[in-house]
């Protein structure tokens, strides 16, 4: 896959990612959880690989924070969630693994860094693990999206993952 192309499909990502981040956001507590987000981290991470998934998580925060869309949340769950599928894909070429890793990366790393940012910056009293219960079922939800829509595509070879040999969808070694 070119460069270009894996620049445009990260365009692509952003846009949908800020459009929709307007219509299915779920504001809850002072956060907004946001499935399409995780859904988007395993897709990129899986087509595109780490630098452009951090990339994408990065600038979908950014967009979202300016939109007034997003919270400051949105940074530690996304990009480590994004980061952490793309390199459990990368290791093993395992779709599950991206799911796996987008689901700990952003529902238990991810919330736990959201404690000193709640502390810090917004003076709350927040208990450390107050944010896992919702951030674990968003990256779940959105995660598990990825893996169904990335499955249909494979299997209707929409998109192709490295050489036929190296994707292994459910099987495991």
């Amino acid at each position: 896959m070119n460069k270009t192309y894996k620049l445009t499909l990260t365009a692509m990502m952003i846009a949908i990612g800020t459009v929709s981040s307007s219509v299915v956001a779920i504001p809850i507590g002072f956060t907004k959880v946001f499935p399409i987000q995780h859904f988007l981290n395993v897709l990129s991470a899986v087509l595109l690989g780490p630098v452009y998934a951090v990339s994408q998580a990065f600038c979908v925060s950014v967009l979202r924070n300016l939109m007034g869309t997003g919270s400051i949340f949105a940074f530690p769950g996304s990009m480590v969630g994004a980061l952490l599928a793309a390199l459990l894909f990368a290791k093993t070429k395992k779709i599950y693994h991206a799911v796996i890793g987008e689901v700990i990366g952003t529902g238990i790393i991810g919330a736990i860094l959201c404690y000193p940012i709640a502390a810090f910056f917004l003076g709350q009293k927040a208990t450390l693990f107050g944010f896992i219960p919702l951030f674990i079922f968003s990256s779940f939800a959105g995660a598990l999206l990825g893996f169904i829509i990335l499955v249909v595509f494979l299997r209707k070879k929409v998109v192709q993952v490295g050489a036929a040999d190296e994707v292994n969808i459910l099987k495991t070694k």
